[in-house]
């Protein structure tokens, strides 16, 4: 997430950040009566291939560690590279939509990968073409329900929303004007992140996890006291953490810290000898489980009681919000219209005529979608349809909301309050058990993906509005950039599904559809679950929220497995030791950018490289010696490459000059 800088973005009009007079118009770097080249054949294809690449990497690292990386910034800077190596004229148009059609890719993980993955958790049968049209249907949607809400956004509210990530893209591509630098230094670091995370997954040369167990004192610990330190040595995890920075870095890995040197013990010393504590069904002895048994068994339902609470106390934050979409929504809609709005290029959306047809013909083939593919009753699907309809559109303009003050959509929490409330009303309307599941999760991911791409794409049109875009040929394109990103994601998580899964030892962590699974199966199965773990990590979250600490980060942290957090906080010290060796503040700055740099392509190449491993096992190819990569040996060669591969970010971030800023 990035900071609002609040100063001036350099190339930019002087008025870019501030508060329009009454009667001034903002006038953009591209001028509304010229005409930017914006649609060509370059600027699509190159938008449609990033949409590709890193749908496929945003989805990999997001099941992994249960964080989706933000796509536009990289993006932005591929774009740029790519523009000033192929010297175009008037690139800035052209950028702005291969970042525009390229940014579908993580919002359409987002949605996809927080409830899908939870069909396969629970053993249901999950379809190609049910993970693909949920996640198009909802991409198509978030687009439909944020267009008459655009004016009022990125003009109306001129100067008083921050908009944290459209600052930072925006200022990647008016700097990509003078130079390709950054697109070197994103190469450079993608293909080293890239190599070194696809010898650990594809030849298994040091091992993927260190552990305190390799040493006497370790194992000692582990087995007497159910303490032990795990780490991921992976160069993308490090990365993520480089991005989050320090301040949530370390909020998350405290949530891991309480639940690993807290929580694991005490329940380990209180329930030896008991077979079944806490009501969760367990069959065997407390003493005779590892730390990471005791983790999995118990502690994680804490992680899930907390992360459902932080999302009920963000929609309570945002009802305000709601309240105000509703009638700014009818106001859109019926109000009376200002024909000068299609005077000036700048100022053209697709006519509200279109929209309205648009959003009537995606309610039919979703009813279709829904009664043919997922239910075969006509009474439930028009009860999913209209549990989709209404709840995308009162949370649309609380995800643009959310993303235009503090960079961030609460997507997860609003998906889980979604579930909740679709798993009620469908037991209420007679559909139940596994059926009622699929139901609950395919509608799950269709509000899901619309309210991440309804979050997402008022970045693009804010970014647009500050550059001159034409706002009707972003939101055109946008549509094919989801229709795209939709088919990758979904055969994305089927490979990953068949290489990793997501239960078992060695299985991609799907943090948030973990939860979601865990949530609804009893709502809809009348099995027992530990509903008192779940009370405590909801007391947890109320607590951590009356300190004014990030519940939502604290119980992610509880949740996801501690060798995925602990390199969050390696790469957050140092973007923190990066920024702060000089007294210069410019050459911190230009220090932390370039890390930043450096990191987006730690992640990148490596989730790239890690989708492409996986690939290779699907098809049958694996050159792992499980033997050697399982050794103390591998373990310990595993912790001096981390070290090295971080020493590298350090030395490569210090080489930040002031003038590259």
């Amino acid at each position: 997430m990035s900071e609002h800088h609040g100063g001036q973005i350099k190339g930019l009009p002087e008025n870019a950040y501030s508060e329009l007079k009454p009667g001034e118009e903002y006038k953009p770097l591209m001028p509304a009566d010229s005409t930017p080249q914006e649609i060509t054949p370059y600027s699509v294809i190159m938008g449609l291939l990033m949409a590709v690449l890193f749908s496929a990497a945003a989805a990999y690292l997001g099941l992994k560690i249960g964080q989706v990386f933000e796509a536009a910034i990289p993006i932005a800077i591929i774009a740029v590279g790519v523009s000033t190596l192929m010297k175009k004229n008037g690139s800035l148009g052209q950028n702005v939509i291969i970042q525009s059609i390229g940014q579908n890719s993580g919002l359409i993980v987002a949605g996809a990968i927080f409830t899908i993955p939870a069909l396969y958790i629970l053993n249901l049968e999950a379809h190609f073409f049910q993970i693909f049209l949920a996640s198009a249907f909802g991409g198509i949607l978030g687009i439909l329900f944020l267009i008459p809400f655009r004016k009022y956004f990125v003009a109306e509210m001129h100067g008083k929303f921050p908009f944290p990530e459209a600052t930072a893209t925006t200022e990647v591509l008016v700097a990509g004007e003078k130079g390709g630098k950054q697109a070197l230094v994103l190469v450079v670091s993608g293909l080293i992140g890239g190599v070194y995370d696809f010898i650990i997954a594809t030849f298994g040369w040091w091992s993927e996890t260190f552990t305190t167990r390799v040493f006497g004192f370790g194992e000692m610990l582990a087995d007497k006291f159910k303490l032990v330190f795990r780490l991921n040595v992976g160069a993308a995890v490090m990365g993520l953490g480089y991005i989050v920075g320090l301040k949530y870095a370390a909020i998350i890995v405290a949530g891991s810290f309480v639940s690993w040197y807290l929580l694991v013990p005490v329940i380990s010393y209180i329930g030896a000898g008991l077979t079944e504590p806490f009501g969760t069904g367990a069959t065997k002895l407390i003493s005779a489980m590892t730390a990471e048994e005791i983790f999995r068994q118990y502690v994680r339902h804490i992680g899930i009681g907390g992360i459902a609470m932080a999302g009920i106390i963000g929609i309570i934050r945002s009802s305000k919000i709601i309240r105000d979409a509703i009638s700014l929504g009818v106001k859109e809609v019926f109000g009376k219209k200002d024909a000068s709005n299609s005077v000036f290029r700048t100022q053209l959306d697709l006519p509200m005529k279109t929209i309205v047809i648009g959003i009537v013909a995606t309610a039919i083939l979703l009813l279709a979608f829904f009664h043919f593919g997922v239910l075969n009753n006509l009474g439930w699907a028009l009860t999913g349809l209209l549990i989709v309809l209404i709840i995308s559109f009162l949370f649309t303009t609380v995800a643009a909301n959310a993303i235009a003050i503090v960079g961030t959509n609460p997507v997860s929490g609003m998906t889980l309050m979604t579930l909740i409330l679709s798993s009620i009303i469908l037991t209420s309307v007679g559909l139940k058990g596994q059926q009622g599941m699929i139901a609950a999760l395919i509608i799950g991911g269709v509000v899901c993906t619309a309210l991440s791409m309804a979050g997402g794409f008022i970045t693009d049109l804010k970014i647009g509005y500050w550059l001159g875009s034409t706002p009707k040929k972003q939101e055109q394109w946008k549509f094919l950039g989801v229709l795209v990103s939709a088919l990758t994601v979904g055969f994305v998580i089927m490979i990953l599904n068949e290489t990793y899964g997501f239960v078992g030892e060695s299985a991609l962590a799907a943090p948030q559809a973990n939860a979601m699974a865990a949530v609804i199966q009893p709502l809809m199965d009348q099995q027992p679950a530990p509903w008192t773990l779940y009370i405590v990590g909801a007391i947890l979250a109320l607590v951590l929220t009356m300190i004014k600490v990030p519940a939502l980060a604290f119980a992610l942290g509880m949740y996801i497995p501690l060798e995925l957090n602990t390199p969050l906080l390696v790469g957050g010290l140092i973007a923190h030791y990066v920024s702060t060796r000089s007294k210069d503040e410019k050459l911190n700055n230009a220090r932390k950018e370039r890390g930043t740099l450096i990191a987006s392509g730690f992640i990148a190449g490596g989730a790239l490289m890690g989708v492409i491993s996986a690939f290779l096992r699907y098809l049958g190819y694996n050159w792992v010696n499980v033997e050697w990569a399982e050794s103390h040996s591998a373990e310990l060669l595993g912790i001096v490459m981390f070290a090295v591969i971080c020493f590298y970010m350090i030395w490569d971030s210090l080489r930040g000059k002031a003038e590259e800023d």
